[in-house]
């Protein structure tokens, strides 16, 4: 083998230590899901690397995930609190992890932050219970005004703040004059208080006729006859004085089959 052969020989082997001597570093602990039974789940968790922005005794560190999916079924979504150990084993800090829609025998990565009071030496892991914990929400409608419903129950009208719980939500909403609809919403744990929702109302279901005095009625122009002008109005016929109207608005309604 000549000089230069050897010298590349040796450079390559280097450079392959190093690299290999660099990733045993890099990782800090594995952790399997559940612990005891059949793995669903393995953490492979990088080692922490501290942030700076330290606030008191707590600092902020990150690590990065590497979640597999060790079954033969799809995970739609779990969810997980990441508890920090430091060398003599007292709890320094916590963390939230959520996974979602891995499939069988998939790795993910991901990163996470979390804040602890010393430095991490471990890690474990347990199943997030299922939160019962409500946030607030802003409900609205264009028009406002609107009454509605969360889940059949009776929530007020619009724009209102509510306390709604995690998970799926059917919002119902009915204004005189408009036509009614539905709104999906789902609340997930990483949802937090202060957002706002609004729902469009479609097309009014009856004309609109605006008086002078402000006021508006809802209704069913029947009809327009010099300075007379009839409307019906919850099942009652009124006479108008044409003087007495701002403008009309007509509402176009589909032809009737005879």
């Amino acid at each position: 083998m000549t000089d230069l052969s050897s010298k590349l020989f040796f450079a390559v082997l280097l450079v392959g230590w190093a690299s290999s001597l660099n990733a045993k570093e890099q990782k800090f602990q594995v952790v399997s899901w559940p612990e005891s039974g059949q793995p669903v789940l393995t953490f492979t968790f990088s080692r922490f690397k501290e942030l700076g922005g330290a606030s008191g005794k707590e600092r902020t560190y990150t690590t990065d995930v590497t979640a597999k999916n060790l079954s033969s079924k799809r995970i739609a979504g779990a969810a997980f609190l990441l508890y920090v150990f430091d060398k003599d084993k007292a709890r320094i800090g916590e963390g939230y992890m959520n996974v979602t829609d891995i499939a069988a025998n998939e790795t993910v990565k991901f990163q996470m932050t979390l804040r602890a009071s010393g430095t991490p030496s471990s890690v474990s892991l347990s199943a997030a219970p299922s939160e019962s914990r409500t946030i607030s929400i802003t409900v609205n409608s264009v028009p406002q005004g609107a009454a509605f419903k969360v889940d059949g129950r009776e929530a007020g009208t619009t724009p209102k703040m509510i306390e709604i719980g995690n998970g799926k939500h059917i919002l119902e909403f009915v204004k005189e004059g408009f036509n009614s609809g539905t709104f999906p919403l789902e609340i997930t744990p990483h949802d937090v208080s202060g957002g706002s929702i609004s729902y469009e109302l479609g097309n009014s279901a009856h004309d609109t006729i605006e008086l002078r005095d402000g006021s508006v009625l809802a209704g069913d122009l029947v009809s327009v006859q010099g300075m007379q002008v009839e409307v019906r109005v919850g099942g009652n016929t009124q006479t108008l004085d044409r003087n007495q109207i701002r403008r009309i608005l007509l509402t176009e309604r589909s032809p009737v089959s005879n």
